[in-house]
């Protein structure tokens, strides 16, 4: 019968329990189990798809299409494992099917209510999971306890503690010691409120993961155990790691969280095997040098906007022992056709995906000085259409070409809309999302990267590469180097000519892992790296 641990959070917003919960899952998969992740989020938005990156961060896209929270990004990178459209749930996606269920009649003329209706559909979110081949569920309820929204989240998992029995549930509680400069102390009573929120729901945490910007000393950690009811040994100290966000499993086995959780799941201990992740963390932590990498978008001021596409960058760097710089350049800055002098300090150009006219005059800057300069230049999604673009206006002599979803009237549409998005109207969920596979042209840059034929990589986009204009494209040099199984789809591009001139309309990044850094990362890097002299 499979365990739960469910991580909450308390005090503030942004602790980290994404990154917690997946070095959980981490620690887990070392000692032999095997796990599976969910993220419940209590907003009521039924995915985060149609969500602005300001709100929200990145769109993470699964193998099966569907657009979920960046924290299944860290789940994946961390374990190494594959989420699927069971490992995302939001308040508004329960509402949506307890609704539907009441308009077909399921409750039989029941009056629907928070309880059971609501808890028993997220309950059962949580144990399909639970599957004959799955040892652990780790489950993270996002926002922070004591947020309206998030109470039902709470009372199902106080719920299901009760059902399974507490030998087979375990509650991780992450909480923020601020510490008071002018008092000189680091202060408990958040945390403390914060657990006793928890306590009045009915759930006592077993382990307290407590974040800070100081060490926390003896007296602090006893006082936690005592007023929060956690075991002395059972309170963990997460400070901000130096270096990587992949030393955070390390830091807590460090503190024996994984030996806490088999003791408490009474399960037998086998001796963890890191031995793999730290050699990783290490050529993170000891780079042999430095390459310098400008990411050409329009959320250069948003960390979160890019996150799959920084750790994806940072895992590229590591495959070669250099620790990445990345230089956040504003597409919009540069709309005008100025070249700031950051982008001729770097070694690498990317440009990544996104939607709108805002700043796609500024990528297109970017590439045109990447494809003549000879720097490596790495497009993806609007990247790629942003690199056609540019190839048809300056290389064959379309003046005005562009995409239709920024200029309808462009006399060279080069770049339109999905034939099968013509008569699509909602927004949310209805992309060509999740994994298509790929053929790739031998001998080109991609095919010797993948050492492949054939590929899967995830999508998350509307237009394509106007089929019209292909042979046009392909006489002045651009060679469309991967294409859908059918010939229909342009999935890749590349410039022959170039040192490393590659474009996609997929997402690498989503793919990339420390462990298994993405192929056309890696040899980007490779590129930039060269291009710098070593």
């Amino acid at each position: 019968m499979a365990k739960f641990i469910f991580v909450t959070g308390g005090v503030v917003s942004s602790l980290g329990k994404g990154i917690t919960a997946a070095s959980i899952g981490r620690l887990l998969i070392s000692r032999g189990l095997r796990i599976r992740m969910l993220k419940m989020d209590p907003y009521l938005n039924v995915d985060p798809g149609t969500m602005s990156p300001y709100q929200h961060g990145e769109v993470y896209v699964t193998d099966d299409g569907v657009e979920t929270d960046l924290d299944l990004g860290h789940y994946e990178r961390f374990t190494g494992q594959p989420t699927t459209r069971q490992s995302s749930v939001t308040s508004g996606r329960i509402y949506w099917d307890v609704l539907q269920k009441e308009r077909r009649g399921d409750y039989l003329g029941h009056t629907i209510q928070m309880i059971p209706h609501i808890t028993d559909e997220i309950k059962a979110r949580i144990r399909a999971l639970a599957e004959p081949d799955v040892d652990v569920v780790v489950a993270e309820i996002g926002g922070t306890v004591g947020d309206i929204e998030g109470l039902t989240f709470l009372e199902a998992i106080r719920q299901i503690g009760l059902e399974e029995g507490r030998d087979n549930v375990m509650y991780v509680h992450m909480t923020y010691l601020p510490y008071i400069r002018a008092a000189g102390e680091q202060k408990t009573k958040p945390s403390q409120q914060s657990v006793a929120k928890l306590r009045e729901i009915g759930i006592v945490p077993d382990a307290l993961v407590c974040r800070s910007e100081r060490p926390l000393p003896e007296d602090v950690r006893r006082k936690l155990s005592l007023f929060c009811n956690v075991p002395f040994h059972a309170v963990i100290e997460e400070l901000d790691v130096r270096n990587t966000i992949y030393e955070v499993p390390l830091v807590l086995a460090e503190q024996g969280l994984d030996e806490i959780i088999m003791v408490h799941f009474r399960l037998a201990r086998p001796p963890a095997r890191l031995a793999p992740w730290k050699a990783m963390v290490d050529s993170i932590v000891h780079p042999e040098g430095t390459v310098k990498i400008g990411v050409v978008g329009k959320y250069s001021e948003l960390q979160d906007a890019y996150k799959s596409l920084h750790e994806a960058l940072r895992h590229g760097g590591a495959a070669h022992r250099r620790s990445v710089q990345i230089v956040q350049i504003s597409a919009e800055d540069m709309d005008s056709g100025n070249i700031p002098e950051e982008l001729e300090q770097v070694a690498g150009i990317l440009v990544p995906g996104g939607f709108g006219l805002r700043g796609t005059e500024g990528k297109i800057a970017a590439i045109r000085y990447a494809r003549e300069r000879g720097v490596p230049f790495f497009g993806i999604c609007l990247g790629l259409q942003c690199a056609i673009v540019e190839f048809a206006r300056d290389v064959c002599g379309l003046a005005g070409a562009h995409s239709t979803e920024m200029e309808a009237a462009t006399p060279h549409p080069v770049v339109c809309l999905m034939a099968e998005q013509e008569k699509v109207i909602d927004l949310g969920g209805s992309m060509r999302l999740g994994a298509w596979p790929c053929v790739l042209k031998p001998g080109t840059v991609a095919f010797n990267a993948y050492g492949t034929e054939r590929i899967s990589e995830r999508h998350r986009h509307r237009y394509e590469v106007n089929n019209g204009y292909r042979t046009r494209l392909e006489a002045k040099g651009l060679v469309l180097s991967g294409l859908s199984p059918d010939g229909h789809l342009v999935e890749m591009v590349e410039i022959t000519s170039h040192p490393w001139f590659v474009a996609v309309q997929f997402h690498p990044e989503l793919k990339s892992q420390p462990l298994a850094p993405h192929p056309l990362f890696r040899e980007f890097i490779g590129a930039a790296i060269r291009h710098q002299g070593g």
